[in-house]
């Protein structure tokens, strides 16, 4: 039953990210249609993610207090129809700049909702030995999706009109919650919390910042995505257009952007047999200074087929980081805690994307696009050395079994002692947030 679950599980994630996919691109070319000013098209894309900001806390909470099943089919079907509302009013002529607006932050909303339900199960699908792998298929699914198949589609259905634009994805996440809708099995946190959602929100972050590791890997994403966010805000400067270093055309800069979502789909299918031979701590560290380095090739050597090769390995290393940093954290973290945990770590790792993206653009303005390049890079470097002191395999192992051990009634921190939960719920694990996706700018 399980396993039939985690299948209809990655089925509804297949379908879900396919519609990410369409609605990522889709909304932004629709937006282009109704105006030429960047700032308003801007807002469009800052509407989606909003609820991240105001949101993750909140859905995180509810997560640890209903069943996410039920969250997650919510979710989906409320995208439905808010995609398909917006269909009815491009079919009826009466799709403006503000009704797309609206309609953007309310599929962010359901986002984030979805989005922490969906982590959240994981665990609850497969053993734990096998969550690793697990995560690695989740994380193909998602790149196969939004990269290969969804982000594609947008620009076909884009010239059928708006109407067909909006209404295949809304097809896309109706159906995947009609697969959740099959699962069986628990999706609730027993002895779920009746305290405050204040309360449960401070909870979650009082775990955050009591655990070492969890804190240290929260940093570890937080301050990657700001590096990785401030190099990919001006990389296609470098290498797009005839004043460039690199002088790709645009079409080029597509196919650079399908040879990374490629090794990314390599690296996620790969990451729980390196995890297996080499540890996941020493794999975690390796591949993320190899990543970093990584960044420094575009400089280096800004040639066509050079970019093209590192490309390639840089979606692979992303790809493995992501799947380690996801398992783990299905691992480390109590399931009465799972959501909240999940949600704050998706905060760190949302919200570090904006400023990193501005800082770049700044320093670039300033200094030239080199000096990001190398600080990026540098920045990287530092911050996987920095937490390789904390997050080591001995740090994991004793987190791992506190984890596994802790009594129902009891949460326990790394490296601490079991304290009573004053909502007495019991533990055991969850997904992980915003990791390193397959395209620039990188997420963790």
């Amino acid at each position: 039953m399980p396993r039939r679950s985690f299948r209809r599980l990655w089925t509804s994630s297949a379908l879900s990210n396919t519609a990410d996919g369409v609605v990522v691109v889709g909304l932004p070319l629709l937006a282009v249609a109704l105006t030429r000013s960047p700032f308003l098209v801007a807002l469009v894309s800052a509407a989606a993610t909003l609820p991240w900001l105001l949101l993750s806390l909140h859905a995180g909470a509810l997560a640890d207090r209903h069943d996410r099943r039920r969250m997650m089919i919510a979710a989906a079907w409320t995208r439905a129809g808010v995609l398909a509302a917006l269909a009815a009013a491009a079919w009826l002529d009466a799709l403006s700049l503000p009704v797309l607006l609206a309609g953007a932050l309310l599929l962010g909303a359901a986002e984030v909702f979805a989005d922490t339900s969906a982590q959240s199960m994981v665990p609850m699908t497969v053993p734990r030995e096998r969550l690793t792998d697990a995560t690695g298929k989740l994380v193909a699914a998602q790149t196969v999706g939004n990269n290969f198949l969804g982000a594609p589609a947008a620009g076909v259905l884009a010239a059928t009109g708006a109407a067909v634009t909006l209404g295949a994805p809304a097809l896309l996440y109706a159906l995947s919650g009609l697969a959740v809708l099959g699962m069986r099995g628990r999706f609730r946190v027993e002895n779920p919390s009746t305290r405050s959602l204040r309360y449960d929100i401070a909870e979650g972050l009082r775990h955050l910042w009591n655990h070492r590791v969890l804190r240290s890997l929260a940093v570890f994403a937080g301050v990657l995505n700001f590096a990785n966010d401030a190099y990919f805000a001006v990389f296609v400067l470098w290498i797009v257009g005839e004043g460039s270093r690199v002088g790709l055309t645009s079409a080029g800069y597509g196919v650079l952007a399908a040879l990374l979502a490629a090794g990314a789909v390599a690296g996620s299918l790969l990451a729980e047999r390196l995890a297996r031979r080499a540890g996941q701590v020493r794999t975690l560290i390796t591949v993320n200074l190899v990543n970093a380095l990584l960044l420094l090739v575009p400089v280096l050597a800004p040639t066509a087929a050079a970019i093209a090769v590192t490309a390639v390995l840089l979606g692979a290393t992303n790809a493995v980081s992501n799947t380690i940093l996801v398992s783990l954290r299905q691992r480390l973290v109590p399931e009465a805690l799972m959501g909240r945990v999940h949600a704050t770590m998706r905060l760190i790792g949302m919200g570090s994307r904006p400023l990193g993206a501005a800082a770049g653009g700044a320093l670039g303005a300033a200094a030239g696009l080199p000096a990001v390049f190398y600080a990026a890079a540098a920045l990287c470097v530092l911050t996987v050395l920095l937490v390789s002191r904390s997050v080591t395999a001995r740090s994991v192992t004793a987190a791992e079994a506190e984890a596994e051990a802790a009594p129902a009634g009891s949460l326990r921190t790394a490296g601490g002692t079991a304290r009573s939960s004053a909502d007495g719920t019991g533990s055991a694990g969850t997904a992980g947030g915003d990791v390193r996706a397959g395209t620039p700018p990188a997420a963790r």
